[in-house]
């Protein structure tokens, strides 16, 4: 139930009056800082109404009747709003106003509406069954389309039955023209509007699904990671700026273990475990599926690890991709080095070209599919396969 209240306020609009000297009164509700004034059809002398009070002095002759009527009215637009308390989750001033003339309340919401009710709801479930990162996102996603209403429609917020393929067409267009975004980034964006235009569906605010005829560009995906002489070259290399070597450090260590970046960072002595194989393991859960992982801490991983006493150092993701790309230059890797090309250097690298088999790796990487491995992957294991067949001729 909300707890945000209404004000009820009643004006004598003491600009006009009528032949008979009398001023008309208006009433205004005032709710979430919005404001809903409408004419009451009553008529008072300016000189007699109290606007502290709130009523028309004992004086007038009709004092009793517009006092009563008052009265009526306030406790109907107070019984509106406890109705709408009950019903809905999410209401404005409008609303209370059409529930107060009996009229079926606003279900038409906008755009930036519906992110706000979605946002507002989801914000409850964090920690519960939704990420604050993810939670982040749909905010982040709510701000792109934002910008792109003001753009393309010089307004700040559409209606949702404004919405069909066009709209989300356009907005593919100003993603990728106007904004910058790679076609990956541009398909996860969209993902997201789509997954609020169906939240719009589920609460009735929306009967028909722009997103029905849409179908997402397909994209290459561009798979990035360092060669086993790439990989040995940059492990070798020692740099003179402390800075510069503890990012490599931080590099190498997940290009053997395959953490991504929170995990890298949440890392701490709870997740170092012996194993069943008397091993030392990795295990925590991976913050974007929240699935549990168990990775075998190899040599290399351990020798960073043992030496930073088992406390990897803090760097922002944005200052690590910074470093990794001087990094890169000095080392002479031409690739675009950021810290996620490490995870990929471990799937690729050091576990498919080892011969670990495709249902591993998705395990070790936390992957809720088998088949978002193979998509990334599948490229790698065929290369492999090429070359073990054409070993395989050499010899026979």
């Amino acid at each position: 139930m909300s707890v945000n209240k209404i004000n009820i306020l009643f004006i004598c609009n003491g600009s006009k009056i009528n032949k008979k000297g009398l001023c008309p009164l208006k009433c205004r509700i005032t709710f979430k800082k919005k404001r809903k004034e409408f004419a009451i059809g009553l008529f008072v002398d300016l000189k007699l109404w109290s606007s502290k009070k709130q009523k028309l002095l004992d004086k007038a002759g009709n004092s009793k009747i517009v006092n009563t009527q008052l009265s009526l009215i306030g406790q109907k637009i107070n019984e509106a709003f406890l109705l709408l308390q009950l019903q809905q989750n999410d209401f404005n001033v409008d609303d209370i106003y059409s529930q107060y003339k009996g009229e079926n309340t606003r279900v038409e919401k906008t755009l930036l509406e519906l992110y706000d009710i979605h946002n507002e709801q989801t914000k409850k479930l964090i920690g519960i069954d939704f990420k604050e990162i993810s939670w982040n996102r749909y905010i982040e996603n709510k701000r792109k389309v934002e910008k792109f209403i003001k753009f393309k429609y010089k307004r700040n917020d559409i209606k949702l039955n404004k919405l069909d393929l066009k709209f989300i067409k356009d907005l593919e267009y100003y993603f990728k023209t106007e904004l910058k975004l790679s076609q990956a980034t541009i398909n996860r964006g969209l993902q997201r509007v789509r997954k609020i235009v169906q939240f719009g569906i589920d609460e009735n605010y929306l009967d028909k699904n722009p997103f029905s005829l849409y179908k997402p560009t397909k994209y290459k995906i561009d798979l990035v990671y360092l060669t086993s002489e790439e990989l040995r070259n940059l492990e070798s290399f020692k740099f003179k700026q402390s800075k510069l070597e503890v990012v490599k450090d931080l590099f190498i260590f997940c290009c053997y273990t395959g953490l991504a970046y929170q995990e890298m960072i949440n890392l701490n002595s709870k997740h170092i475990v012996i194993g069943f194989d008397d091993n030392i393991w990795i295990e925590m859960y991976r913050q974007k599926t929240n699935s549990k992982i168990s990775i075998p801490l190899l040599p290399k991983a351990n020798d960073i690890l043992g030496k930073y006493k088992g406390v990897l150092p803090k760097i922002s993701n944005q200052k690590i991709n910074s470093y990794l790309k001087e990094i890169a230059d000095i080392v002479g890797i031409e690739k675009r080095l950021t810290h996620h090309v490490a995870r990929k250097t471990f799937a690729t690298t050091v576990l498919l070209c080892n011969g670990v088999s495709m249902e591993v790796v998705s395990e070790l990487l936390g992957h809720s599919r088998l088949q978002v491995t193979q998509e990334h992957y599948a490229k790698v294991l065929k290369v492999k396969i090429v070359d073990e067949l054409g070993r395989f001729y050499l010899n026979n």
